[in-house]
């Protein structure tokens, strides 16, 4: 009897216990692959962003001059003695750079020429009178004419030495105004590379810059350039803060070649291995003027979708 009473109450716990768990575990199932098989109606589709950011640096728009120093043969390249602008001065066309020690011995040498010619054109008047008071006399016979014809070829000697004095002395002005190193350019000094005492070598002495108007050299990695094209819009800020606000610009030339970066990024986990693709982006006016005193300065440009 006692057997048969559990045997009921495990079958009435079995019928009225696992039962419904067993029928909302199916039914559960059942929803889950109900879910499932529902289309995606309210899925958003995150599109591609097409803006393009890139590191580079401020550089004068086309024109930038290295100047040389003046190469005096005999003595090779003169020493620098006398500076007259610094690094950030702006300058004119024809203004004077810097002075060379080689023109106090150009002065010199100008001024003596000079001197002998005075005195070889004073020679020469005397001569010319000369030669007119004896044609008198050789006219009337009194003198021989081989007197006379002698008179004249001396004449001619010293009308020679006047042309070799004169180019010479012409020869002196040139060499005088290249001790003057002038400014080819309206501009700005970007470098003084030798100080006054130092004799230049082949990597120039100043370098000036022409920053009217002022461009960007951006260097884009490999992997966007298929972003960026001629006339898109730009955004550049300063990378370290030397300049308050943004600059506007325009892409007006994209480089064929690909290279390695010459900007390098503060960022010391940067790849200065990667391999980018040069774009020149052409400031407007209003954002030349703000930088024209900046360049080199590191920038980063946002190219606009």
């Amino acid at each position: 009897m006692l057997v048969m009473f559990k045997y009921i109450s495990f079958k009435f716990l079995f019928l009225f216990g696992f039962t419904p768990l067993f029928m909302f575990l199916i039914s559960g199932c059942n929803n889950k692959n109900f879910e499932l098989n529902q289309p995606l109606e309210n899925t958003e589709v995150v599109d591609r962003i097409e803006g393009v950011a890139a590191l580079g640096q401020l550089n004068p728009l086309g024109e930038v001059r290295k100047l040389a120093a003046p190469n005096s043969g005999k003595g090779g390249t003169p020493r620098l003695s006398k500076l007259l602008i610094q690094e950030g001065d702006s300058i004119l066309k024809g203004q004077v750079l810097a002075v060379f020690d080689n023109r106090p011995k150009l002065e010199a040498n100008l001024k003596s020429a000079q001197a002998n010619l005075n005195i070889l054109m004073s020679e020469i008047k005397i001569k010319k009178r000369e030669i007119n008071r004896y044609q008198t006399l050789v006219d009337k016979g009194v003198v021989a004419l081989i007197v006379l014809d002698k008179m004249k070829d001396d004449l001619f000697i010293s009308e020679t030495r006047v042309l070799n004095l004169e180019s010479n002395i012409e020869a002196i002005n040139v060499d005088l105004e290249q001790t003057l190193l002038r400014s080819p350019i309206d501009g700005i000094v970007l470098q003084i590379l030798v100080r006054e005492g130092e004799r230049p070598n082949s990597s120039g002495v100043i370098n000036v810059g022409a920053n009217q108007l002022m461009e960007a050299l951006i260097e884009v990695y490999e992997s966007d350039i298929d972003r960026v094209q001629i006339g898109q819009a730009v955004d550049l800020i300063s990378e370290n803060g030397g300049f308050n606000g943004s600059l506007r610009g325009q892409v007006s030339l994209i480089s064929p070649q690909v290279r390695q970066r010459r900007v390098l990024s503060t960022d010391p986990t940067g790849d200065a291995d990667s391999r980018v693709v040069e774009v020149r982006v052409k400031l407007d006016n209003s954002s030349a003027n703000k930088v024209s005193h900046l360049t080199g300065m590191k920038v980063i440009a946002r190219f606009q979708p």
